[in-house]
């Protein structure tokens, strides 16, 4: 593994301010543990559990009823960082941290919230949809309440398999699982139950995945989604941190010499960990792809000198 591959990935850890992952995992385990918490508190002063669920949980999930909506607004993203159940939470939380990792390490930092609350907000709109127009549905379920990362992990999962299908993990067996594969199996597992479970939740499951699809498309043809949210996130923070510095403006590149085909003389920059911390920072936010030639340049010398 070169500097580049060890330092990057030594950086995105727990600590590394800024992780838009590790805020993702957070929030979600902080907010299961203050629902179990309230839940064993009910739990142990022999109320009525249908308590708890009425006048806490149902204030986190989401509602098929929209006259319900409209009384508590917030769940339509509340619900996504909610959840009741142990193990869909724990299965929730490992497959976002196995896609949400790998999109980091292809896109940059800046991309997954954008692709999570896009899968959210999809799915609880179409879980509200199917329960209003869908015939039967109605009838054959009572309107309740959805809640779980399932939407936003599906769209994290197509998203990241749009990027690079062929993506291998565990390189050490026969070269590597291709991403595909995980996906395939995440989503077998997401749609087992598709022929006794609620079909308005795998409508949700669905619709969400399909916009992960369609987040990559778009970028790809140049329209970036996650521009608004990530500067809406940016003012947020700067607006209750004042004292924050600025993040200097992204140097554009430049192309005096591209045209000519000459150039009259080579700049060679000194390494200094401060300059590799600044790139490893860059790869982070935008991904690898966004490096200049120079910055490339002195990821290669470093490792190249490491080797030495």
């Amino acid at each position: 593994m070169n500097v580049k591959e060890e330092n990057y990935r030594k950086r995105m850890t727990l600590g590394q301010d800024g992780n838009a992952l590790i805020q993702l995992l957070i929030l979600n385990a902080v907010l299961f543990v203050i629902l179990k918490f309230v839940y064993v508190i009910y739990l142990v002063s022999d109320k009525q559990l249908s308590a708890y669920y009425t006048h806490v949980y149902n204030w986190f999930a989401l509602p098929a009823d929209p006259g319900k909506l409209a009384m508590r607004p917030w769940t339509i993203i509340s619900y996504m960082f909610t959840d009741y159940e142990l193990f869909r939470f724990i299965s929730n939380m490992f497959w976002l941290w196995t896609f949400g990792y790998i999109l980091q390490d292809l896109t940059g930092n800046r991309k997954i919230i954008a692709i999570y609350l896009y899968g959210g907000l999809t799915g609880a709109l179409l879980f509200i949809l199917g329960h209003l127009f869908v015939p039967g549905l109605s009838v054959q379920y009572d309107p309740g309440t959805f809640s779980g990362a399932n939407c936003a992990v599906a769209a994290l999962a197509i998203a990241t398999t749009a990027v690079s299908p062929d993506y291998r993990i565990f390189p050490m067996i026969s070269g590597g699982i291709p991403l595909w594969v995980i996906t395939l199996i995440f989503l077998l597992i997401n749609f087992s139950g598709i022929g006794y479970g609620e079909a308005s939740v795998y409508l949700a499951n669905a619709g969400a995945a399909g916009v992960g699809f369609l987040f990559i498309y778009q970028m790809r043809r140049g329209r970036d989604g996650s521009i608004w949210i990530n500067q809406f996130f940016d003012w947020l923070g700067d607006l209750f941190n004042p004292e924050k510095k600025k993040k200097p403006g992204q140097r554009k590149d430049e192309f005096y010499y591209h045209v000519a085909g000459t150039q009259p003389y080579k700049k060679i920059p000194n390494i200094t960990q401060k300059r590799i911390d600044e790139i490893l920072d860059k790869i982070n936010q935008q991904g690898y792809r966004f490096l200049t030639s120079e910055e490339k340049d002195i990821l290669k010398r470093a490792a190249e000198e490491e080797d030495l």
